[in-house]
């Protein structure tokens, strides 16, 4: 059981090794592990590349996250994709079950995940569970994919870029595919860690405000009434998630 290519991204080098070996424990091989990494100090990603042959770095300074994130998926080169970074555990089955529902999907499924303290891993809120299913105007309204669940069969469903913003570029990806296909399927079970940073942009929705105003109405095109009904519903459910 093989994984041809999987993106790792990293702006953090205490989590680099945890990662790594963490993926040493799932139940697939990983064929090629394709990274990239913001910080100056690439020596960990020369040492983890140096003894293991799956794993590639790439170096992009002051880029952004969504040309870094799109130059990784511009090298991936197998049938699944899928993101890890620096905030994310996933569970020894987690590939395994993604897998197993995405080929009985239309190419794009997601998972609920733990939310717990960067250092200590103990819960600080309670598991988030995903829906069964959302479709582009769902993810408008709130985004409940993560990157660290997201699982898209490219085979299926092709290579789409991350529009090149500072904030909400994720979310971006997800709606191209949902564009081509009816809904992404949920799965319920929790398969993943979310390590919850104190500075933490997604958490701090004051901040987010003008980004996700601005991703409505330049990235998506949308006009005013309809962009400032998904902000009222956006910050709701977003209060609500943190709560």
């Amino acid at each position: 059981n093989k994984i041809h290519d999987l993106l790792i991204e990293s702006n953090l080098e205490e989590t680099i090794d945890l990662r790594i070996s963490n993926l040493e424990n799932y139940d697939y091989q990983i064929n090629n592990l394709v990274k990239y990494q913001k910080h100056p100090d690439i020596e960990i990603i020369k040492e983890i590349s140096n003894n293991d042959p799956r794993v590639k770095y790439f170096s992009i300074n002051n880029s952004g996250p969504a040309i870094a994130r799109n130059n990784s998926i511009k090298y991936a080169e197998g049938k699944y994709l899928a993101f890890l970074d620096s905030d994310d555990l996933w569970m020894p089955n987690f590939l395994t079950k993604s897998i197993k529902f995405v080929s009985n999907s239309e190419g794009f499924v997601f998972s609920s995940y733990k939310r717990c303290n960067e250092i200590t891993l103990k819960e600080q809120y309670k598991d988030f569970i995903v829906p069964n299913k959302v479709t582009y105007m769902d993810i408008l309204k709130t985004n409940s994919i993560s990157c660290l669940t997201a699982f898209v069969d490219i085979e299926k469903l092709g290579k789409e870029f991350m529009p090149e913003v500072m904030y909400r570029q994720d979310m971006g990806l997800w709606l191209k595919y949902l564009k081509k296909i009816k809904y992404a399927k949920g799965i319920r079970e929790t398969l993943a860690i979310y390590r919850i940073r104190n500075n933490s942009h997604s958490r701090n929705k004051k901040k987010l405000l003008k980004p996700q105003w601005l991703f409505y109405r330049k990235v998506e095109n949308l006009n005013i009434l309809i962009s400032t009904y998904l902000m009222i519903v956006w910050a709701y459910r977003g209060l609500k998630k943190y709560s």
